[in-house]
């Protein structure tokens, strides 16, 4: 049989009519999620009986309350479990001591009562349900806490995978992924999407990515861009289910890459990262890079294949994984800053310089020049581009063969046309910018003008060629491109041309990565 006050102590009700009940609403607010907090609760509790109290754990550590003095061996009862609770009298004080179950490592600790007066029926319901209350609390941090931990193994578990992709490291991607997400990689070939948002919003812009793609993709938050989130799928249709994300979402935008060999990863990321430029300026804020005519698909593939061969062949001497490693690396340092690039392949950014120091000394490159950039840009894009033929037999082209094409010609001239239409000198800014290396206290002093003035007009032919020019990547190496193509600047001097137009000059200033 129950009674009033029975009932009330095991339901945690305040009992309407009963008198000075309102301790149970105050405990309850503690509860709630704006005032969780064990050192709170404690107080509170010696607050309303008048008490000294203390809350510690088995070995004695004080976890919240004043330490008081108690009977280690009643303690040691208790925390093992052979006592529940336990009460004590003398020397003018009146103790009682309650069991709390705490969170793994620690088994149970005791939450200690002391006052000068006797505890009545009051004082004694609030002790109680104040240590449920405890352990109620303790037992929520600690599965939230697990939640967080369980959270950030995963989120870092993904990161894991992109990094050991965006080095070709594919086998070792697969086995890290098979655990938790069976079948996920067991693809040739995949599409990368990156997904851009307000860093405040990432967060849930990578749970919706997840939800949306059926959790049947790699979405990683971007270790390098705070607002990116970066997806990696094999399915057909995620580029539709995240289109349908941007559009119900403000501020969101999508770029997408073409269909690339999981080795490839890195080429199919900077495909997705230049694809996103675009789609800032469409109004359903997405795009992919197939859409848009790019100069190698204007070449003649196999003469292409060719040149590149020769220019990489100095890399073919080493071992698969080391030559994987400095390609991708490297073809990531010519997308982004050295330190976006770190980040993104989880290493220091003085081993992404020294990598591509490596491969600038492998293939007798110079890269603070621009052309020399696009060119080795361009070659390391052909690499990645999958093709019936792997090894074609070398042939005399010449990078300044490639770029005579009549299909070619008429794009780049097409493209820097589009600068004639402002009052501004745009063209001229643009080549004496890129002629100078892309630092704009070079290129001003070549054109007798301000370097502010250099900046201005670089900054506002970016609209109009709808490409980034100020970011290193692949905007920037196109319109390079177009300006070999119309002899507006000449081709650079590399090892795979048989008869090199000009040997690179190095710059007192490098073009950082």
């Amino acid at each position: 049989m129950t009674g009033l006050d029975d009932e009330r102590r095991h339901t945690g009700v305040t009992v309407p009519g009963h008198a000075d009940a309102t301790w149970a609403q105050e405990l309850l607010d503690h509860l709630r999620p704006t005032g969780r907090d064990v050192a709170r609760i404690v107080d509170w509790l010696g607050a309303t009986v008048d008490a000294a109290v203390s809350l510690r754990d088995e070995n004695g550590t004080p976890l919240a309350g004043a330490p008081t003095p108690l009977d280690e061996g009643l303690v040691t009862d208790i925390v093992t479990g052979r006592l529940a609770s336990a009460s004590w009298e003398g020397d003018g004080r009146h103790l009682r001591m309650i069991r709390v179950e705490l969170p793994p490592p620690a088994a149970a600790g005791v939450l200690a009562v002391v006052r000068t007066e006797p505890f009545d029926r009051r004082a004694a319901d609030i002790v109680t349900h104040t240590a449920a209350a405890l352990e109620l609390l303790l037992r929520a941090q600690r599965t939230a806490a697990t939640g967080h931990r369980l959270a950030r193994a995963t989120s870092d578990l993904r990161l894991a995978i992109l990094q050991l992709l965006m080095v070709e490291d594919t086998s070792a991607a697969r086995r890290v992924a098979a655990g938790l997400w069976p079948g996920l990689l067991d693809t040739d070939t995949a599409c990368v999407y990156v997904v851009e948002s307000s860093p405040a919003d990432r967060d849930r812009l990578a749970e919706a990515c997840i939800e949306a793609t059926r959790e049947q993709s790699l979405v990683v938050r971007c270790p390098a861009v705070d607002s990116h989130v970066i997806v990696v799928t094999p399915r057909d249709t995620a580029g539709a289910d995240l289109r349908a994300l941007c559009h119900r979402r403000r501020d969101t935008f999508l770029g997408g890459s073409a269909r690339q060999s999981l080795a490839h990863t890195a080429a199919a990321y900077g495909q997705a990262v230049s694809a996103l430029a675009v789609a800032r300026f469409r109004p359903d804020k997405t795009a992919v890079y197939a859409e848009r005519t790019h100069p190698e698909r204007l070449m003649d593939p196999t003469a292409l294949r060719a040149w590149t061969t020769r220019l990489l062949r100095p890399l073919d001497t080493l071992a698969h994984h080391t030559r994987a490693e400095l390609l991708a690396t490297t073809r990531l340092g010519l997308e982004f800053t050295a330190v976006s690039a770190a980040k993104v392949l989880g290493v220091s950014r003085n081993t992404v310089r020294a990598r591509m120091e490596r491969v600038e000394n492998l293939l007798g490159a110079d890269f603070s020049d621009l052309a020399v950039r696009a060119a080795v840009h361009l070659a390391l894009n052909t690499e990645a581009c999958p093709t019936e033929d792997r090894h074609p037999a070398a042939g005399p082209a010449r990078l300044a063969d490639l770029l005579t094409g009549p299909a070619l010609r008429t794009w780049a001239h097409g493209l820097l046309a589009r600068l004639d239409a402002d009052g501004r000198d745009l063209r001229g800014t643009l080549r004496a910018w890129i002629a100078a290396g892309g630092n704009a206290e070079r290129a001003a002093q070549l054109l007798g003008v301000h370097a502010q003035t250099v900046r201005e007009h670089v900054r506002g032919a970016e609209p109009v060629l709808e490409r980034r020019l100020l970011a290193a990547g692949s905007d920037l190496y196109e319109v390079v491109l177009a300006h070999l193509v119309t002899g507006a600047l000449s081709p650079p001097g590399l090892h795979a041309d048989p008869h090199p137009s000009r040997r690179p000059s190095p710059h007192p200033d490098r073009h950082q990565a």
